[in-house]
């Protein structure tokens, strides 16, 4: 899969804040959300499986897509001004071959989650 301009700037961007901890080990990050903007959003999605189940808001990747750039507004816009609550992950458990069961997790995809409702 080739490399778009916004994959590159996401690249860079992760690289940078990876070389600022590195870099900088003392220093505490309280927030990274000055890096995140709508591309950066876009190219995340870009990245996410959209066959995946829903998560515990039980938004698919497709009904997401419906809005694609509304949605990913909607969400910068949630990140920035603090609204953004990360809903937990729908924890379900899958059978093994050999018996017993193994716990899966499934997030979100972009949760249009606006507050603690789900905790």
């Amino acid at each position: 899969m080739g490399e778009t301009s916004s994959s590159q700037t996401v690249s860079t961007r992760l690289r940078r804040i990876a070389e600022q901890a590195i870099r900088y080990p003392e220093m505490v990050f309280t927030t990274l959300a000055h890096h995140i903007d709508v591309d950066f959003l876009r190219e995340a999605y870009r990245l996410t499986r959209k066959d995946a189940a829903p998560g515990i808001d039980q938004v698919t990747a497709k009904e997401y897509t419906l809005n694609l750039e509304e949605n990913l507004r909607n969400l910068h816009s949630r990140l920035k001004g603090g609204r953004y609550y990360t809903p937990p992950v729908n924890r379900v458990w899958i059978p093994k071959d050999e018996g017993g069961k193994r716990p899966l997790g499934l997030p979100t995809v972009f949760s249009q989650c606006t507050s603690r409702r789900f905790i």
